[in-house]
Parts: structure tokens; sequence; C-alpha cells
């Protein structure tokens, strides 16, 4: 116990927000109330041992886990990263090192959600979509509900930017089953998916149309 309150309050004095618990049971209910950028698990505990612990959480949960324990036998130290940390150090240790360690894993963490964020948004103009959530983002943050075939217009849209495409090719890319294969027109479509974005007749800023040709997203897109 007394380790753990002066674990808990050496890493509060750099900045970090620790939730201090003695056991299995107690770890379990304090994820259930708040997510957590990392577990620090040791070994020797009441109940479920830290390996146990460290099987279960990685099972249900990808959230880091660093081991700290007095059992630092070679083979402890392989079964603890196969079974999914993310790292082990030894007892006793320095804490300004154990600081460093946790800074290294959030670190390569944070820069994986990074990439994975930009994989599954694309960003014009202040506005975001995501694809996953199949929603968009504006720049004032305010989520704007697209229909399926808007957001597969925008789609098209994003990963065509500065081209000129046409009617055809724009219905043939937005159809789905809930667009009329008959459909007299894109022109209905453009037209809401420009009420969305803002992009009325009088600014014109992200779809233009090209007389005669189609449309144009005029817009730098990044990921």
């Amino acid at each position: 116990m007394q380790i753990r309150q002066l674990l808990r309050d050496y890493l509060a004095g750099f900045g970090m927000s620790v939730v201090a618990v003695a056991d299995g049971q107690a770890m379990a209910e304090a994820l259930k109330k708040s997510s957590f950028d990392l577990v620090i698990l040791d070994l020797m505990l009441p109940g479920e041992d830290g390996l146990t612990l460290c099987r279960n959480l990685r099972a249900e949960s990808d959230v880091p886990i660093l081991m700290l324990t007095a059992r630092g036998e070679a083979m402890d130290r392989v079964v603890g990263l196969e079974l999914g940390a993310d790292d082990y150090i030894v007892k006793p240790f320095e804490p300004r090192e154990l600081v460093a360690r946790i800074q290294t894993i959030l670190r390569r963490t944070r820069g994986k959600h990074e990439n994975h964020k930009k994989q599954n948004e694309a960003e014009f103009m202040g506005w975001r979509l995501n694809y996953a959530l199949r929603h968009l983002v504006s720049p004032k943050e305010l989520v704007i509900p697209l229909s399926n075939a808007e957001f597969r217009l925008l789609t098209v849209f994003i990963e065509n930017p500065n081209r000129i495409l046409t009617r055809e090719f724009l219905l043939d890319s937005a159809r789905g089953r809930d667009m009329d294969i008959f459909d007299r027109s894109i022109d209905i479509l453009v037209s809401r998916l420009r009420q969305k974005l803002n992009d009325d007749s009088r600014t014109l800023t992200l779809i233009k149309t090209v007389r005669g040709e189609g449309y144009l997203f005029d817009a730098k897109v990044t990921r």
C-alpha cells in the first residue's frame, strides 16, 4: 500500500492523474468508471496475479500495460511481454526511469492513434469527414448528418479534388440501394450537399459547376 500511494503522488508531480487500486477487482471497477491512457500492473497481487490480469485486460482492451514487479527473471519478462505488456520494469527501480518509460509508451500509442485518426478522416477547408462514423464535422465543430447518397458523393469529391467530374460519373459513384437508378439528375444531390456545406450560389467555394461538363471540388484535401 505504501509504495502504491508513494508512486501515485510521485507521478502526480509530473502532471499525471493516477488512480491507485489494490487488486484486480478494484482495477476492473476503475476501468468501468473511467478511461485510462496506461495501466501499471504488479505481478504479486492478492487474488488474480498480474499476469492473469494482463492477459484478461489485453483480451478486451488495447490500453498500454506496463508491468512493475520484483520478479525479474528472464522468463517472467518474456511471459509478461507475450501476454501483451508494452514494457516491464523490475524492482527496485529508479522512479525517474519509470516516468520516462511511461512517457515513451504514451508518445508511441498516441502516435498510433493519430495515424489511425488520419486514416479515417479527411480534412478540407476546415471541414472533416469521418469515414468510420460516416459524418461531417463543420469548422465550428458541429456534426452535420449526411444521407448515404450525400456521404458517397462527398467521398467521391474528396477522392478526386480539383478534377472536373461528369454528372454521369458522379451519379454512378453515388448511386446505392437508396438511390433510384432512374434518378434524372445528380444536380439535386449536389444541391443538397452544397446546403450541408453552406456552399450556396453566392459563394460556391467548394463545389463548382463547370458549364457543359460537370462539377469540380475546389479544395485541398489532407488526411
